[in-house]
């Protein structure tokens, strides 16, 4: 995270997120039409473009897509998004605001959160690497340190939940996890972005593009063979994290958006093959990539498809986001291609 000041103004660059600024235009235009940009529903909010898309993200604004034919922009798919007035005139109607809309925003890092939940720094970060809570975001600081930030309104409401975790001896599962070294803290973020992209994704495509992006490029060529549907693959991915600016930072990011322990691997794996499924029967992939503006049938899954969910891992300790796509019958799926040998672990907080 960079953090700049220049006069009035007050600049975050966020890894993962996009530029927060906290300063207003002076004088805006009164709002005209039905639906505005992102910057301006966040300037009308009186939040930070970080502040905004996290909104975005949790479902506390609703944002539309962009116009399928409409020409890609050098910000992204994300900044040509709408978001109708009634929107912003739900939230500002609402009792307290801004005040109230900025608490359920409200990121803390690690030691925060520990002084927020009453318990000291090191069981706070025993039980984020168990998995007991997911983060929402995170950045990488100038020493190449993966740095965790967690919604503070979910800590409060964990505490509430299950308060035994917060004092005495952890639970033999969590005791066990982490003696063999586990750390749950980036398939926990990894888990709740995919589900939020695919929540956004207009076809089978661009859900396999979602599931495609968390995984090692050898995995995702094990399980994509067909180069032509890689090329659609690659030209629907999203983005999940910006990259960081030094060599260090962009090796960071990569760590934290990419899948890496076995069952995790295994665990998208068996999603993108369900979702390629779909998007083949609805779409072929020559006719995706002729028109990659325009998404294959969207229709419901038949009355014989079953939902199938995406969690952080099928042994997951805690609860987390998940998303849903069909899962039509498949034969057994191959195993990973790693053997498996994990890297070394990014330092992180």
């Amino acid at each position: 995270m960079t953090r700049t000041m220049t006069g009035e103004s007050d600049m975050t660059v966020m890894c993962d997120g996009r530029r927060e600024s906290a300063t207003l235009t002076a004088e805006e235009p009164p709002i005209t039409g039905e639906l505005l940009t992102p910057g301006r529903a966040a300037r009308e909010l009186g939040l930070r473009g970080g502040e905004f898309e996290l909104a975005a993200q949790l479902g506390e604004i609703l944002t539309l897509p962009p116009d399928p034919e409409a020409r890609p922009g050098p910000a992204g798919p994300w900044r040509r998004r709408r978001v109708p007035v009634e929107e912003v005139r739900r939230l500002r109607a609402e009792e307290g605001f801004p005040d109230t809309l900025r608490e359920r925003l409200r990121t803390v890092g690690a030691a925060e959160a520990a002084e927020h939940l009453g318990i000291g720094a090191g069981r706070f970060l025993r039980l984020a690497r168990a998995g007991c809570f997911a983060p929402v975001r995170f950045y990488v600081n100038r020493y190449g340190t993966v740095v965790w930030l967690y919604l503070a309104t979910e800590l409060t409401e964990c505490a509430a939940g299950e308060p035994e975790l917060l004092r005495g001896d952890l639970p033999a599962v969590l005791r066990v996890m982490l003696d063999g070294g586990q750390d749950w803290r980036g398939r926990k973020w990894r888990s709740r972005r995919v589900a939020r992209l695919m929540g956004e994704a207009a076809d089978g495509w661009e859900s396999a593009a979602v599931i495609a992006a968390v995984l090692p490029p050898e995995e995702l060529a094990s399980v994509v063979e067909d180069p032509m549907e890689r090329s659609v693959l690659r030209r629907l991915r999203p983005t999940l994290a910006l990259p960081g600016a030094s060599p260090a930072a962009r090796e960071a990011v990569e760590r934290a958006t990419t899948a890496e322990e076995f069952d995790e691997v295994l665990w998208y794996r068996v999603n993108l093959s369900r979702s390629l499924d779909r998007a083949r029967h609805s779409q072929p992939a020559a006719d995706r990539l002729r028109h990659p503006t325009r998404p294959g049938d969207t229709s419901p899954t038949g009355p014989g498809d079953v939902p199938f969910r995406i969690p952080a891992s099928p042994t997951a300790p805690t609860a987390s986001a998940t998303a849903t796509v069909p899962a039509p019958s498949l034969p057994p799926p191959r195993p990973p291609v790693l053997a498996h040998t994990p890297r070394q672990p990014p330092r992180d907080s």
